[in-house]
């Protein structure tokens, strides 16, 4: 699977994503774009998912119709508490279906 990490997803989450492929939005020159062009130039390079921690998109872009999978890290992105929930990351984006939309919620405690 090909990866997309949005400027704010924890990058030490990549390494439990082997054997997939992961690539920053930053590596593409994308780090800028808003939600929708980022949407839009992500499904024409062919990935497979976004991994994000904005949870407003599905709020802020129509969803419907689209081929990438998103997943989206909800509360705290600090990777002390990100990587206790590592599994639950990992099974929710390998269960991700294209056009699939998924919310992974890190306690803040």
């Amino acid at each position: 699977m090909l990866i997309l990490f949005d400027h704010g997803a924890p990058w030490g989450v990549s390494h439990a994503l082997r054997p997939h492929t992961v690539v920053t939005a930053k590596a593409r020159c994308w780090e800028r774009l808003s939600n929708g062009a980022l949407l839009k130039v992500a499904e024409e390079a062919a990935f497979d998912l976004l991994f994000t921690t904005d949870g407003n998109l599905r709020y802020q872009q129509n969803l419907t119709g689209r081929k990438i999978a998103i997943v989206v890290l909800t509360g705290t992105t600090k990777w002390s508490r990100v990587r206790l929930h590592l599994e639950r990351i990992v099974a929710t984006i390998n269960s991700a279906t294209p056009g699939s939309y998924a919310e992974v919620e890190i306690p803040f405690q």
